[in-house]
């Protein structure tokens, strides 16, 4: 099997591209691509390693990358609700976070998208999984999501 590291560099650029487009920052892929990994690095955070890996099975190179990147097996953090999922993906942006993020209501609404964006990737099967690992106040991020395909 031949890697194409230049194909994976170039899917993953027209992803960023057309995921900055939808959340509105057409021109700033930079920003959206600090609010994506922020984002699926918040969500790695909150489901189990099992859970984590059969996502990851579906997603193209470019999102593995993104997902998997530095991971570590550490003890999982305690989110119970949207608030608590916010200040982790702010804690995962780190130092621009509160350029990224803004106000919870922006954040909240980049979450929603980026799940109704992925839902590309990823079958309504594993949705419903993830659906049920989540805590009962996240469980709306994914179940909206279902609701509108």
């Amino acid at each position: 099997m031949a890697l194409n590291f230049n194909q994976y560099a170039r899917e993953g650029n027209s992803f960023l591209k057309d995921y900055a487009k939808k959340i509105n920052m057409a021109d700033d892929t930079d920003k959206a691509g600090r609010i994506l990994s922020s984002i699926l690095h918040g969500l790695r955070e909150v489901i189990t390693i099992e859970e984590s890996l059969q996502l990851i099975s579906q997603f193209p190179m470019f999102l593995k990358a993104v997902y998997v990147n530095k991971w570590t097996t550490r003890k999982k953090k305690k989110v119970k609700s949207m608030v608590d999922f916010i200040d982790l993906i702010r804690e995962m942006d780190g130092v621009t976070s509160l350029h990224d993020f803004g106000f919870d209501e922006i954040a909240e609404n980049y979450i929603n998208s980026t799940f109704m964006i992925l839902r590309k990737y990823i079958s309504l099967g594993e949705l419903e999984d993830i659906r049920t690992v989540l805590p009962k106040d996240l469980k709306s991020m994914v179940y909206q999501n279902l609701m509108f395909q």
